[in-house]
């Protein structure tokens, strides 16, 4: 009885929050804004829009965005909690010119064995990998797209939305993917997060009206 309420009382707390842990940071017309790769995944069973503001150019956020996966830049998100499940993560702290050149096909790793792929590309402006995880020897039970787009915000700062859009291929695949969407909303805040203080590190002396929106908690 007591697991039941518990439970119970778990959903209830999470479909309360489900709209602000799927938007967080964004706006209502990013929210409706078409990206580059929506097209990969025309109707999908759900979207994770997220947003954050970055005081620092499109051609400085780019090469963070660029250099993420395992083996490369990481996520700049919580590496010790992602290396409990063998991800073997270590977020850069500067950009290594190595990994700056992406191509369609490449492989952007989660884990040591587990990638997902470059479709689009249009640097300073847009990444989209696509793929999944599978389950031991068995294909991922969705369909999946990761969209990180950057657009200039005005004053030297750029604009970096970050959208997931999966497509369920099982009548159950709703019970696992709702789930994981706790942990997207905690890796991918703080990617963002990570993502604007490394590219922000040198610039934001120079920036006092972004620095000033960033001081007082916005997103």
């Amino acid at each position: 009885m007591f697991l039941a309420a518990t439970s119970g009382a778990a959903a209830s707390a999470y479909l309360l929050v489900r709209p602000w842990l799927l938007r967080w940071g964004a706006t209502d017309r990013e929210l409706q804004e078409c990206l580059l790769g929506d097209d990969l995944i025309p109707k999908a069973s759900l979207t994770a829009t997220r947003a954050i503001t970055i005081g620092a150019s499109t051609a400085e956020v780019w090469p963070w965005v660029a250099q993420m996966g395992q083996g490369r830049g990481g996520f700049y998100s919580y590496d010790r909690l992602e290396n409990l499940f063998g991800c073997d993560i270590h977020s850069a702290d500067e950009v290594v010119p190595e990994w700056q050149h992406l191509c369609i096909g490449d492989e952007v790793r989660l884990a040591p064995e587990v990638a997902l792929r470059v479709v689009r590309v249009d640097p300073e402006r847009a990444l989209v990998v696509s793929g999944g995880v599978p389950m031991g020897t068995t294909p991922a039970p969705y369909e999946f797209s990761w969209a990180f787009a950057l657009s200039d915000a005005g004053g030297g700062s750029t604009r970096l939305v970050v959208r997931e859009r999966y497509a369920y291929t099982r009548w159950w695949t709703g019970l696992m993917v709702e789930p994981m969407q706790l942990v997207s909303f905690v890796m991918t805040q703080r990617l963002l997060r990570g993502i604007r203080v490394r590219a922000t590190r040198s610039g934001t002396v120079n920036r006092p009206n972004v620095a000033a929106r960033q001081s007082s908690g916005s997103p």
